[in-house]
């Protein structure tokens, strides 16, 4: 559902499979590393792409590792707001969608978790870091949802986020990361159309209907800009990953790109945006917001959020619970393993 640049240094990974450095001699070594840096460096001229078996520095390395660990936890943990109103969904029809979109979203995270795992890290430990607090995931799921229209904001809003910021990854240098990038972007198309057709019927409906659909409008407004990072003065990250074409645009870029978007979209829904001083700037051509409470975003990532030790405890227990099947399909490959042996 959503990618952030977030802040943190994850496990150090293992040596990928292809490094052999620690078999060579210094020399050997050095001479390598300058290969694969010369390497590195047209592949990056050329806007091309890496693939898991090609030499890569270790900044680099670690700088997707971060990303797309962060990216795949805020697909597990981001199922379950929604999860929750599986079972209060107003119809059969809305049920059946609404699990058809969670569903997706723990595809998403396995196809992200095994993209992480080219680079060297197990999944295993990735899960571990996720429960034992040491990993991030995005801030916007340490919100409650509280209506079921929060289930059309955060569709509408949320997963309109992500698509602003995911379509371009799919053209990120790593390879697996931007080749799972794709089909994650064309379900999310789907999770933001369902979303606002949410917003669209109850914004139709009675007044009652359409007043808790501007209610969730406004609660998710500011979490959903903030999305997409800190200022760019205040990411120290995100240059770097533009500069070796991860990234394509700046967070301030995609954040201003998503009002405008929004825009549009909020005078068909018949509802407003919670930000009075929104205005399209003549000089640059571009949408610009009033004020974020950044305090906030860095408290919600600090681990104070509405909902932050809640969204671990509910991952911890699933974990725990899903123990027997882990254990189950261990079994089963080794069986599997020795009769073919």
């Amino acid at each position: 559902m959503a990618s952030q640049t977030l802040q943190s240094v994850p496990a150090e990974p293992s040596p990928a499979r292809h490094d052999t450095r620690h078999e060579m001699s210094p020399e050997d070594a050095a001479r390598r590393d300058a290969e694969g840096q010369a390497y590195f460096d047209k592949v990056m001229a050329e806007d091309s792409r890496i693939e898991p078996r090609d030499w890569m520095p270790p900044a680099y390395r670690k700088t997707l590792l971060r990303q797309i660990s962060q990216h795949a936890h805020s697909e597990i943990i981001g199922m379950q707001p929604e999860a929750n109103w599986i079972s209060r969904a107003p119809s059969l029809k809305r049920k059946a969608i609404l699990m058809a979109k969670v569903q997706d979203e723990a595809g998403h995270g396995l196809y992200l978790y095994s993209a992480a795992e080219t680079l060297g890290q197990p999944r295993d430990a990735m899960m571990q870091d996720l429960m034992d607090g040491k990993a991030k995931y995005s801030s916007i799921f340490n919100y409650p949802a509280r209506t079921w229209a929060d289930m059309g904001a955060i569709g509408w809003m949320v997963d309109g986020a992500a698509i602003a910021n995911q379509v371009p990854l799919c053209r990120a240098s790593f390879g697996p990361y931007g080749r799972a990038m794709v089909r994650v972007c064309k379900e999310e198309s789907f999770h933001q159309r369902q979303g606002f057709e949410i917003l669209l019927e109850l914004s139709n409906g009675t007044p009652e209907q359409k007043q808790m659909a501007q209610d969730a409008v406004n609660r998710w407004y500011a979490p959903a800009l903030m999305m997409f990072g800190p200022p760019d003065d205040d990411s120290p990250n995100s240059k770097q990953s533009m500069a070796w074409n991860i990234k394509r645009f700046s967070n301030d870029e995609l954040r201003n790109r998503f009002v405008g978007m929004m825009m549009e979209q909020v005078k068909v829904l018949g509802l407003t945006l919670p930000d009075k001083d929104i205005r399209f700037n003549e000089e640059t051509k571009k949408w610009e917001h009033g004020p974020l409470d950044w305090d906030e975003f860095h408290e919600v990532l600090a681990g104070r959020g509405p909902c932050n030790a809640q969204r671990l405890e509910r991952r911890r227990e699933a974990h725990q619970n899903g123990a027997w099947v882990r254990e189950a399909a261990a079994a089963y490959a080794e069986k599997q393993a020795q009769k073919h042996a």
